[in-house]
């Protein structure tokens, strides 16, 4: 055997397999290297965008929550000024029925001591008719002493 002829049969094999390879083996390797580098560019670009789209969400949520928040502070506050509201009208509303009572309950006493007046105006003459009798020691007409009587009422 010679070296020579053995080495140029080596050189022809090899060019043959890599002709080979270059031919049938290395497009579908470097098809699925390229599909495969172009899923994780993809993959990263959509973990990118993801995480932009979380950022942006979590941004609305936190404004979505401040609005909320404040929404709910301004109705807290409506709340408190309709109920100091409520609490003034009910004092005024008590207020007023106090004095209509108080007004009421004076009128009332009013009556009664006119009415105690007129009672005692009333006994006062029985009384002023039965001391007068009793001096006199004679019956004293009351129908005939009318005017003296209601004169008398009137001066007390």
């Amino acid at each position: 055997m010679n070296l020579n002829a053995t080495l140029f049969a080596q050189f022809v094999v090899f060019f043959i397999l890599a002709g080979f390879t270059m031919k049938f083996v290395w497009p579908p390797l470097m098809k699925a290297l390229d599909e495969r580098a172009e899923k994780i560019a993809s993959g990263l670009a959509a973990a990118d965008r993801g995480k932009a789209e979380m950022a942006a969400a979590e941004k609305r949520a936190q404004a979505e929550l401040a609005t909320a928040r404040d929404e709910g502070q301004k109705r807290i506050g409506d709340a408190e000024k309709r109920a100091a509201a409520i609490i003034d009208e009910a004092k005024k509303t008590a207020s007023e029925e106090a004095a209509r009572i108080v007004a009421s309950a004076k009128a009332e006493a009013e009556q009664q001591v006119v009415r105690a007046r007129e009672e005692l105006r009333g006994q006062v003459a029985t009384l002023a008719v039965r001391g007068a009798e009793q001096i006199l020691k004679r019956e004293v007409n009351a129908a005939a002493h009318a005017d003296l009587l209601s004169q008398l009422s009137v001066e007390l």
